[in-house]
């Protein structure tokens, strides 16, 4: 019995989803045959009553998914426009194929280096396949909500607090692609996954802001002093250029007495020459 199962199962894992779903549209069977045939006479012998009962309307945005005594009949879900059922022996679930989406609830998430953080999301997905969304799990949607929440915590698990900050797309793309894998059995495509906030803990954020204070403070120390450092080579030149010609030392005076006087104050200056004031401090 073993090897049987062992068997069975390979062969199960070899076939596509085309000869599942053939599986679940099989034969009816003698008494399923009977029953329909059954039920077929009294939609005719009703006819004028039962047409409305009979007759089924689907929007364009959905497709319906039609069991007959339980089994499905087609492989494609049917509409949209008007489709056929019989009264007593047809049922069927409308599948709207319309994007959806919601928001993944905050999780507080511990991150690889050991710091927890709370991070949302949203994410957009669509039914791919009405059948095996009907058939292969018993609410799609939930599930698929459920499983977000959860993908979120494996992925945001396998990263530190700066990849969380700074690689959001790359953890959006990671995400989509798990749940998109996670998702193709029940039938579900997910379009886009988005990381929308990521809050930190209040003193995290203060020792953060405080790392970041002393860095630009030190990055601006660093400038000063290079500013420093070009000004005083350009004095340094300045009164080489100015050794070389006593005038121009004059002309100097005269641009400063320009720029005093040009702001209206009283103060009064006269200038004198270096070489006048070292001639009476030798005496």
């Amino acid at each position: 019995m073993e090897m049987e199962d062992q068997m069975e199962s390979q062969k199960r894992r070899g076939i596509s989803k085309e000869d599942l779903i053939s599986e679940r549209t099989g034969s009816l069977g003698c008494i399923g045959w009977f029953i329909v045939i059954l039920s077929g006479i009294f939609t005719l012998s009703l006819f004028p009553i039962t047409i409305w009962f009979c007759l089924k309307i689907v929007q364009e945005y959905e497709r319906a998914v039609i069991f007959r005594l339980g089994r499905i009949t087609d492989r494609k879900a049917k509409g949209p426009g008007i489709f056929f059922i019989l009264p007593c022996t047809d049922s069927f679930v409308k599948v709207d194929l319309r994007t959806v989406s919601f928001d993944i609830p905050p999780q507080e998430i511990l991150t690889k280096d050991s710091v927890t953080v709370c991070v949302d999301g949203v994410v957009y997905f669509r039914v791919n396949d009405p059948i095996a969304s009907v058939a292969n799990v018993s609410n799609a949607d939930f599930a698929t909500r459920l499983l977000a929440q959860t993908t979120l915590r494996n992925v945001l698990g396998t990263k530190n607090l700066a990849e969380v900050l700074s690689d959001r797309e790359g953890i959006a793309h990671s995400m989509q692609s798990s749940l998109d894998e996670a998702t193709d059995n029940w039938g579900i495509k997910v379009e886009r996954v988005e990381i929308k906030d990521v809050k930190l803990p209040v003193q995290l954020q203060r020792a953060m802001a405080a790392e970041a204070e002393a860095a630009r403070e030190a990055r601006a120390k660093v400038i000063a002093a290079e500013g420093e450092m070009n000004a005083s080579r350009a004095l340094k030149e300045a009164s080489l250029v100015i050794a070389e010609s006593p005038s121009a030392l004059q002309l100097r005076y005269l641009q400063t007495l320009n720029t005093i006087a040009a702001e209206k104050n009283s103060t009064i200056i006269f200038p004198l020459p270096m070489d006048v004031m070292s001639h009476f401090m030798r005496k």
